[in-house]
């Protein structure tokens, strides 16, 4: 068994800390080399999600996943409300508060905690959004219930996860560019660790949609009591934003 194939197969055992180690050495370069990597795309899709959120006027919003702040500090640049980000990763925090909480200190606060358990009551906040999360859980369905616990009633949430063309010629490229181009460029733009990372993420992504197509995703979001579920695919397939409404 290959490397790559074991850091995958680790990736569904332990997701949790396998996420944790795999990016705790890139906080500095994350939110840089994330818009290398993808040509530009991923700020694209942020901003896609972030207005699915913010043309509700929301007063508090929770970002789930918020690594180093970049979904965060669009949010604080777009609307006026509150924001609670949070990331399992120590490290990711540190950077988001260099940044993020520095320039916004009076409107963003950040914590540590686990998007399986989140440390705040029922019915919290206004809208929620979360990013790059579910290939890194154990069980998608309960975290979306966990999520969706914590926004109020009507409340808007959305989303933006890396996906798979579906079109084969677009696949071909997609699987050409995630297997062969990105682990080089991780290398040439950012060093050894975010080789690993570029390694990583396209059998990562192929392995999520096995288990976990975009029928089922949907369903799940319906099945945690979120309604009126739409979605958006984006850049030829390779993104997915999805966002709804928090059931009565």
């Amino acid at each position: 068994m290959t490397i790559l194939n074991r850091d995958v197969r680790a990736s569904r055992h332990e997701p949790n800390r396998f996420s944790r180690e795999l990016f705790a050495p890139l906080p500095k370069k994350y939110n840089r080399l994330a818009q290398v990597l993808s040509f530009g795309q991923d700020r694209r899709w942020r901003t896609e999600m972030i207005r699915h959120v913010t043309s509700s006027r929301p007063k508090l919003i929770l970002d789930v996943a918020c690594g180093p702040g970049a979904v965060t500090a669009q949010l604080a640049r777009s609307c006026d409300a509150s924001i609670v980000g949070v990331d399992l990763s120590p490290e990711m925090l540190r950077e988001a508060t260099s940044t993020v909480q520095v320039r916004y200190a009076h409107r963003v606060r950040l914590v540590q905690a686990h998007a399986e358990e989140l440390p705040f009551a029922d019915a919290t906040f206004d809208a929620l959004t979360f990013t790059y999360l579910l290939r890194y859980v154990a069980d998608p369905q309960a975290v979306l219930k966990e999520l969706a616990r914590v926004v109020k009633p009507g409340g808007r949430i959305a989303s933006l996860e890396f996906a798979v063309p579906s079109r084969v010629h677009w696949h071909l490229s997609w699987w050409f560019y995630t297997r062969a181009i990105l682990p080089v460029a991780g290398l040439l733009t950012g060093g050894r660790g975010w080789m690993s990372v570029g390694r990583f993420l396209g059998p990562s992504i192929s392995s999520h949609y096995r288990h976990f197509p975009l029928d089922w995703t949907i369903e799940a979001w319906k099945r945690a009591g979120i309604d009126h579920v739409e979605w958006r695919s984006m850049s030829l397939g390779g993104g997915l934003v999805m966002w709804g409404y928090r059931s009565g």
